[in-house]
């Protein structure tokens, strides 16, 4: 977990490496209150910007389980979800920021800052 980056890094066996922004993660945490029950009943997660992960727990030996520093902390991440946002992130970001701006939000005001931007000032996440 690096906390000035704002990333969870993991590594799996065969050779992937991904950095995870806390933010991406918070937003498609895989909590029934983030995904819903089902298909179409995602709830789409605004204000998420400057989340960051404040603890990290093992769940046995097929997940892990994040609290973030906006007091969310029902997911839990398998490694192969892990695997899917790693491998998918450039997209399912795109999707993101589609799906704010589609119901009148921005990342926080707006498209300002790019997934790997870092904030101003060296604290929070951007």
């Amino acid at each position: 977990m690096h906390k000035q980056s704002c990333k969870l890094e993991v590594a799996f066996d065969d050779g992937a490496v991904f950095s995870l922004p806390f933010e991406l993660m918070r937003v498609y945490s895989p909590s029934a209150e983030v995904s819903g029950h089902g298909p179409g009943q995602e709830v789409l997660q605004t204000g998420k910007r400057n989340v960051e992960m404040v603890a990290l727990e093992p769940v046995g030996n097929y997940a892990v389980k994040p609290t973030f520093s906006d007091g969310h902390v029902s997911g839990i991440f398998t490694w192969a979800y892990l695997y899917k946002l790693g491998r998918d992130q450039d997209a399912m970001w795109e999707d993101y920021l589609r799906r704010l701006d589609d119901a009148g939000h921005g990342r926080e005001a707006g498209r300002d800052l790019s997934m790997t931007a870092k904030s101003v000032g060296g604290h929070g996440c951007a």
